[in-house]
């Protein structure tokens, strides 16, 4: 087990119901599950690594793969789907040129749906990171957008 894992479990007792807290440790260090450390988790507390998948795999707060600095949350329920969200939604994907569940090769990006952000009135509505965008138009969103790639944070 390297080194960085071995720091990052030292909190923890090596029993089963330290699972969830230490995927989350480990989620938080690296920003996802690396396979080797989905394997080190299983060792140090002495379950099979199926568990470990099976509960990481249970949980929608758990990622496999790396993310981008910027999580683009669009959402897709029924007051957007009426103020026509495909339109926002079509152009992240031409623009970024990634699909849902996708990260940008550079890591700035991952792009995600979800079923509602519960800001009906703004609809149809997109999140990056903690801020809520409103109103989108397929511009807006290209705006919105280039304004993240051209600053290290908007």
């Amino acid at each position: 087990m390297e080194d960085r894992l071995k720091e990052i479990l030292s909190p923890f007792k090596t029993q089963r119901s330290d699972l969830i807290p230490v995927l989350q440790a480990v989620q938080h260090e690296y920003g996802y599950l690396p396979e080797q450390q989905m394997k080190g988790i299983a060792k140090f507390l002495g379950v099979p690594e199926s568990q470990v998948y099976g509960v990481a795999t249970f949980y929608a707060q758990f990622h496999f793969s790396p993310r981008g600095k910027n999580i683009i949350r669009m959402c897709r329920g029924t007051a957007c789907h009426v103020k026509g969200v495909s339109k926002a939604a079509d152009k992240i994907q031409e623009k970024l040129e990634i699909r849902v569940g996708e990260t940008t090769p550079d890591l700035k990006f991952t792009y995600e749906e979800v079923a509602c952000i519960g800001a009906c009135g703004l609809a149809p509505v997109m999140m990056i990171n903690d801020r809520t965008y409103g109103k989108l138009t397929p511009d807006k969103v290209k705006d919105i957008i280039d304004s993240y790639e051209e600053t290290s944070e908007a």
